[in-house]
């Protein structure tokens, strides 16, 4: 956002943060799928499987920022195959790219059957948030400190999906 477009109540942009590295942030969360998560067929419903993929992605974002972070966007969502009362539900978050306001963060879903030890990959997904300061301005996010051939990998199909998302969005717009 530039400051011609920023509101009158947000303050200009502060000098940058320290980097800070993808495993800083990085989180794992389990949920174990309950009757009252499930349809009546015994599966997950989706938008459960959704809002834990958004809570640890947003665990994920305000750790790095140590804010409040929003969710911008959800890239597509496939699933996979289905959860099942019972199982655990592995939910894997951790950034991808940091931009200065926004940060793609790649979230995988495994279902882990208790009884047998089965882990199933079930769902990926890939969310953008804003880092906001205390008056719900975006504000600038400390950046990402690449590290291996993972991090270098994970930020070159970042960057990929970004561009796809900006087109994507001029498209919508009719080309603004």
């Amino acid at each position: 956002m530039t400051d011609q477009k920023r509101p009158a109540h947000c303050a200009a942009p502060a000098g940058a943060p320290a980097g800070k590295t993808a495993a800083e942030s990085a989180v794992i969360m389990t949920h174990q799928v309950l009757p009252h998560d499930a349809n009546p067929a015994g599966n997950v419903h989706g938008g459960v499987i959704l809002k834990h993929i958004d809570t640890a992605a947003g665990v994920v974002a305000m750790r790095h920022v140590r804010g409040w972070a929003v969710t911008a966007s959800i890239d597509r969502m496939d699933f996979l195959k289905p959860v099942f009362v019972g199982e655990l539900v592995v939910i894997k978050a951790s950034l991808n790219m940091v931009g200065r306001t926004s940060m793609e963060i790649g979230v995988r879903v495994e279902a882990e059957n208790l009884l047998t030890g089965e882990v199933r990959h079930t769902n990926s997904a890939y969310l953008t948030f804003v880092a906001l300061d205390d008056h719900g301005c975006p504000r600038q996010a400390p950046p990402l400190i690449i590290e291996g051939e993972t991090g270098q990998r994970r930020l070159q199909e970042a960057l990929r999906r970004r561009e796809l998302r900006r087109q994507a969005m001029s498209e919508e717009r009719g080309g603004e």
